[in-house]
């Protein structure tokens, strides 16, 4: 009876970060702790979302970084935010708050490697991470 090699499961752990943790750092800073965790095989659920351009600085940067770093393929990012169905004082509430702290709390961003992350999939009542075998 031959013997079977095991594949080797290289493992990833899903990594809160609350909008506190980044609010006072500057737009590099942010990045740089974000691919930091990303670059660690973790897939990240942030509390808010990041500026437009923040967002596109780290697009550019994880491209940017694609074959210059062992076994990276890029990001995988998705933001889920509210159905925008709240009431006009709601959004004022919302609104406010968000300009009080910096950011868009209602939200929450995904982003992992793609080594580990297929696709982000978003319903409007769930979200699929179809994983990487």
């Amino acid at each position: 009876m031959p013997i079977k090699k095991k594949k080797k499961v290289s493992g990833f752990s899903i990594q809160f970060m609350p909008y506190s943790e980044i609010r006072d750092l500057g737009s590099g800073e942010r990045i740089k702790k974000i691919l930091k965790i990303v670059l660690g095989n973790n897939i990240l659920l942030l509390q808010g979302k990041l500026k437009n351009e923040e967002e596109t600085r780290l697009i550019e940067d994880t491209m940017a970084m694609i074959g210059h770093v062992k076994n990276f393929k890029g990001i995988e990012l998705a933001v889920i935010s509210g159905n925008g169905k709240e009431k006009f004082f709601g959004r004022i509430r919302t609104g406010i708050a968000n300009r009080l702290f910096k950011g868009d709390l209602g939200a929450i961003t995904i982003m992992g490697p793609a080594t580990v992350i297929k696709e982000i999939k978003r319903n409007p009542k769930k979200i699929e991470l179809l994983l990487n075998k």
